[in-house]
C-alpha cells in the first residue's frame, strides 16, 4: 500500500469537502450538499492514508504490460513447440487445439486419437507460415454413435474383394454395410461438420437413428434421416440467453456463425429455422421434466399443469391447514389480485392459423385458446375484432392483459389474455374469472385492483351471468379498488370509494406491481411479435413463470434447518403476539457515536512526530461544518429584512466562525507538509445537476414570492398590497418578496 508521503492529491476526486477558508453561508444551500457531513473528514483522511484502487487504477497498473501481453498472445500463434511431436515420430506435429488447456502439438492421426471423446473442439493446422482453421473430420475423425464411441461390431466397409474374399457389396453374416453420413452439429463453440457412423446391430432400426443421437446428447432437427443436430449445451445456452439477455434466435445463431468463422460467417450453413423449431421443443421437454411429468409419460399435465403460482398467497388444500376456516376469519384469508394491460406485447396475424401446432395450450400461464374463441362468438364481436385488426396494421392482438397477486407479483396461471380491440372488459373478465377459479375453494372475499376498477365493477356480475363461459365461485364478495398511481387521474369521488387506504386488509399495497413486471417482459415482445400463436404463448410462459419462480428459488438456496427454524418462530410469534413479534425487527449493531469513533481513532493512532493530534484536527473540521449548517438554518428562519439586533447577532457568529476556520486551515498545514495539495480540495459542482444561473434566479424569485417566512406568520397574498403593508412582525411586504436571495443578503444578512 502506498505511503501517504508519496500521494499526489491531484489524483483524488473533487468530491472531498474540507471546509474552505472562503466559505460563505449565503452561497451554500444545505439542500445542495451531496453527502453527509458527519464523518466526511474522517473518511477522506483514511482515503488519503489508505487509497482504494479504482477501475482506472487497475488499468494504469496494466498499461506498462500492454506490449508484453501482446507478445505472449502472438507467441501462441507460432508453430507449437517448434513442430516437435508429443506422441509419435512419424509425422510433423502441425495440429494444435484451441479448446484444450495448455499448448499441444500433434500430427493429424494423433490429434484425432486425443479427441475421440472431445468431438466439439476447434483445431488448427500449420500450413508452413501460419495456423489456419481445420476440422477433426478433415483430419480423419469418424464419430461412432453408440457402443460408447467405439465402432459397431456389425458394421463393415466395402473392402477389396481380393483381400477379404467377399464379393463386392456383400459382407460377413449378420453384418451390414457401414452407414456413414455427414451431419452438421451446432454447439456453443460454433457450427461443426462431422462424419457419423450409426449402429447396425441386429434388431436396430434405421428409423430409430434419431434416438441414438439423442442418447449422445444431440437433439436431432428431424425424425427421419436427420442431417442436423444441436447439442444439449447449446440449447440450454439459448434458453438462458433468451430469458436473461432477451436474445432472439437470429442474433444467437449469428453469434455462433461468428464463433465458427468470424471473417466469412456467410459461408457457414444456415440452421436458423432448425434452431427456432428445436429450441421450442427443448423448452417444452424441460418444462415437463421440471414439473415432474417425465417419469409418468402416460400422465398429461392438464390445464395449468406446467405453471407455478405464488406460494405465499392463501390456497386451500396447498398452504392452509385443514381447519383454516376455524383458525382465521374471512378478512384474513383473502385473495388480492391486480389486473392490468400491456399494449407493447403485440402479435401479428398468421397467414394460416389453422395449421398452427401447440405443445402446451392451456397448460401454462397463458389462456386456453378454444374457450376464449367461444366467448368472442357468444358476445357477437367477431366483426368488430376483424375491423380492429385491419385498423391496427395487420395485428392479431394489440396487447395482452393479465392478473397477478397484488402482494408478490406472481401471475395467476391461465390468466394472460390477448386484446383485440382496446382493453375490453370481455378479455379482462375472462382473466379475472380464471384467477378466481384457481385454488380458491371456499374463499369468500377478494380484492381486485384495476386501473378502471370503478367502471369495470359496475356491470361485472351481469356480464358473468350472461356469459356461459364465465364462472365465479359462489358467495364470493369482490371489493374493487384502483391503484394509487392511477387513482390520482380519477375524479375526486373515486378517492374515497376505491382508494386502497380505506380497504380493510389491503395493508400497504400500492396496486401497481404489474407495471414493474411488464418492463422485463416487454424485452421479449419484439421477438415474439412475429411468432406463431402457439410459439408466442409458450415463449411468454417461460418468461412469466421465471418471475413466479423467484420465491421457489429463494427457498431452495436457503438452509433447510434455518427455514424450519424461521417457520417455528413465525408460528410462535403468531400465537404469542406482543414481544414475540420482535423477530420481524431488523437486527444490527448500533452505529457508533461521533465521540466513540473519535476515541477509537485516538487510541489506534500511530502518527510520526509532527502529526500528533490529527484526529482532534479532523474533529474540529466536522464541528466547523456543524456550526456552518446551524448558521445557515438560522438565516433561513430569519425575517426579511432583519432587525438591527438580529444583524449584530449574526455578524458576531460569522466572525467567530471565520476565526475558527482560519485556525483550522493553519493547523492543517502541519499534517500536509511536503504534499502537493494546491487545488486538491476545491469543491466542484457536477454540471449535470447545475442549471443556468438565470433559471436559478427565477426559481428563487418564485419561491420568495410564494413561500412565507418560516417564522410561522400567516400567508400573505402577493397581490394584496394593503394586507401586506398592514402585516408586521417580520412578514415581508410585496417589494421584499420579489427580491432574490442575493438582495436579501445585501439588505439583511450581511456580506
Amino acid at each position: 500500500m502506498a505511503s501517504s508521503q508519496n500521494l499526489n492529491f491531484s489524483d483524488f476526486p473533487d468530491s472531498l469537502d474540507i471546509p474552505n477558508s472562503n466559505w460563505n453561508d449565503a452561497d451554500d444551500d444545505p439542500q445542495s450538499r451531496r453527502h453527509t457531513k458527519v464523518g466526511t473528514l474522517i473518511l477522506e483522511w483514511f482515503i488519503i492514508k489508505n487509497p482504494l484502487q479504482s477501475q482506472n487504477d487497475f488499468i494504469r497498473e496494466w498499461l506498462p504490460w500492454q506490449a508484453e501481453y501482446l507478445n505472449v498472445i502472438l507467441e501462441g500463434e507460432q508453430l507449437a513447440k517448434g513442430g516437435s511431436r508429443e506422441q509419435c515420430e512419424e509425422a510433423e506435429a502441425s495440429v494444435q487445439c484451441m479448446s484444450c488447456t495448455g499448448v499441444h502439438a500433434w500430427c493429424g492421426p494423433c490429434a484425432v486419437k486425443a479427441h475421440m471423446d472431445l468431438p466439439f473442439h476447434k483445431v488448427q493446422q500449420w500450413n508452413g507460415t501460419h495456423y489456419q482453421p481445420t476440422s477433426l473430420m478433415e483430419l480423419g475423425f469418424l464419430w461412432h454413435i453408440g457402443h460408447g464411441g467405439d465402432p459397431c461390431p456389425h458394421n463393415w466397409s466395402d473392402p477389396d474383394p481380393e483381400e477379404s474374399g467377399y464379393v463386392t457389396g456383400e459382407g460377413p453374416p449378420n453384418h451390414r454395410k457401414s452407414s456413414r453420413f455427414h451431419m452438421t452439429i451446432v454447439h456453443t463453440q460454433g457450427i461443426l461438420s462431422h462424419e457419423v457412423s450409426v449402429c447396425n446391430c441386429p434388431g436396430s432400426n434405421p428409423s430409430d437413428w434419431h434416438l441414438d443421437l439423442l442418447r449422445q446428447r444431440l437433439f436431432p432437427a428431424s425424425i427421419s434421416k436427420p442431417k442436423t443436430a444441436f447439442t444439449f449445451d447449446v440449447l440450454d445456452h439459448f434458453l438462458i440467453d433468451a430469458l436473461e439477455c432477451k436474445t432472439s434466435a437470429m442474433s444467437f445463431y449469428q453469434k455462433l456463425k461468428r464463433f465458427t468463422d468470424n471473417a466469412f460467417p456467410e459461408s457457414i450453413p444456415d440452421r436458423y429455422r432448425e434452431l427456432m423449431r428445436v429450441s421450442w421443443l427443448w423448452r417444452d421437454l424441460k418444462h415437463r421434466k421440471w414439473f415432474g411429468f417425465g417419469h409418468h409419460t402416460e400422465q398429461d399435465p392438464g390445464d395449468r399443469g406446467l405453471s407455478l403460482f405464488c406460494p405465499a398467497c392463501p390456497q386451500p388444500g396447498l398452504n392452509l391447514p385443514a381447519d383454516w376456516k376455524v383458525q382465521y376469519d374471512r378478512d384474513t384469508v383473502t385473495r388480492q389480485y391486480v389486473v392490468d394491460g400491456n399494449f407493447t406485447a403485440q402479435h401479428m396475424k398468421m397467414n394460416k392459423p389453422e395449421l398452427d401446432v401447440a405443445l402446451s395450450d392451456g397448460k401454462g400461464i397463458w389462456f386456453l385458446r378454444f374457450p376464449i374463441r367461444v366467448i368472442y362468438n357468444s358476445l357477437w364481436i367477431a366483426r368488430a375484432i376483424n375491423a380492429a385488426n385491419i385498423n391496427k396494421s395487420n395485428l392479431q392482438s394489440i396487447g395482452i392483459g393479465a392478473t397477478a397477486c397484488a402482494c408478490h407479483g406472481c401471475f395467476v396461471p391461465h390468466s394472460v389474455v390477448d386484446f383485440q380491440k382496446g382493453e375490453r372488459y370481455m378479455n379482462t373478465d375472462y382473466s379475472i374469472c380464471n384467477a378466481f377459479g384457481y385454488h380458491s375453494d371456499s374463499i369468500t372475499k377478494a380484492l381486485v385492483i384495476y386501473d378502471v376498477g370503478c367502471q369495470w365493477s359496475i356491470n361485472f356480475r351481469s356480464r358473468v351471468k350472461n356469459s356461459p363461459s364465465l364462472l365465479l365461485p359462489p358467495a364470493l364478495e369482490i371489493t374493487p379498488a384502483v391503484g394509487k398511481f392511477h387513482l390520482a387521474a380519477h375524479k375526486f369521488s373515486c378517492f374515497a370509494r376505491y382508494s386502497l387506504n380505506f380497504v380493510k386488509g389491503a395493508g400497504h399495497l400500492d396496486g401497481e406491481i404489474l407495471e414493474t413486471l411488464w418492463a422485463p417482459f416487454n424485452k421479449i415482445s419484439p421477438t415474439a411479435r412475429s411468432m406463431t400463436q402457439a410459439h408466442r404463448q409458450e415463449t411468454a410462459n417461460k418468461c412469466l413463470e421465471e418471475m413466479n419462480q423467484a420465491y421457489e428459488q429463494l427457498t431452495i438456496v436457503l438452509d433447510a434447518d434455518k427455514v424450519n427454524w424461521w417457520e417455528l418462530d413465525a408460528l410462535r410469534a403468531e400465537a404469542d403476539r406482543g414481544e414475540a413479534l420482535d423477530i420481524y425487527l431488523l437486527k444490527g449493531d448500533k452505529a457508533p457515536t461521533f465521540h466513540e469513533v473519535q476515541l477509537q481513532l485516538t487510541k489506534n493512532q500511530e502518527s510520526p512526530p509532527g502529526n500528533v493530534g490529527s484526529v482532534a484536527w479532523l474533529a474540529e473540521g466536522i464541528s466547523i461544518e456543524d456550526s456552518q449548517d446551524q448558521l445557515r438554518s438560522e438565516l433561513w428562519q430569519l425575517p426579511i429584512p432583519m432587525s438591527p439586533k438580529q444583524e449584530v447577532k449574526i455578524s458576531g457568529k460569522r466572525q467567530r466562525l471565520s476565526v475558527r476556520n482560519e485556525k483550522f486551515h493553519s493547523n492543517g498545514q502541519a499534517f500536509f507538509k511536503g504534499l502537493d495539495i494546491d487545488g486538491a480540495f476545491t469543491p466542484q459542482d457536477d454540471p449535470t445537476f447545475c442549471g443556468k444561473e438565470e433559471d436559478e434566479d427565477e426559481d428563487r424569485k418564485f419561491w420568495d414570492r410564494q413561500v412565507p417566512s418560516s417564522s410561522k406568520k400567516p400567508w400573505v397574498d402577493v397581490e394584496d398590497d394593503s394586507e401586506a403593508e398592514a402585516g408586521g412582525g417580520g412578514v415581508a411586504g410585496p417589494s421584499d418578496q420579489n427580491m432574490d436571495l442575493g438582495e436579501v443578503q445585501k439588505r439583511g444578512a450581511g456580506p
